[in-house]
């Protein structure tokens, strides 16, 4: 089983190739904090926040899973050199239309072909 990686707030991080390192990789949730029951709800996922991911050939963002609590609700596949090339930096964001039905708790997953799976905070969608 791949090791998941849990962001960790790269203000608490001395070294700046370490909080290059963590950000870079984790995926951040935008959404708003309420949600109308039966309707499209925009869930979008970032990739970094300060700082953006390689897309080399060998190491690059492969997918964005997002979930509501332990089940998948939606998932966005990228391939090499689609989010700007070698020796590039990608700008990996994908913007979810989902339907909930009662309150969630969103949480998204990013995959980096060279780190593995990087977590992101859960972020709390009241349902009305």
């Amino acid at each position: 089983m791949p090791k998941i990686n849990i962001y960790t707030d790269i203000n608490a991080v001395e070294a700046e190739a370490r909080k290059d390192y963590i950000d870079r990789h984790s995926p951040f949730i935008h959404c708003e904090p309420s949600a109308k029951a039966g309707e499209t709800f925009e869930v979008t996922v970032q990739v970094g926040a300060e700082y953006q991911h390689p897309d080399d050939m060998d190491h690059y963002i492969s997918s964005v899973a997002l979930f509501n609590r332990e089940t998948k609700i939606a998932e966005a596949t990228f391939f090499a050199g689609s989010q700007g090339g070698q020796d590039k930096k990608g700008n990996t964001r994908v913007t979810f239309g989902v339907v909930l039905d009662k309150n969630a708790k969103l949480v998204a997953q990013s995959y980096c072909t060279k780190h593995g799976i990087w977590e992101s905070i859960p972020v709390d969608v009241a349902v009305a």
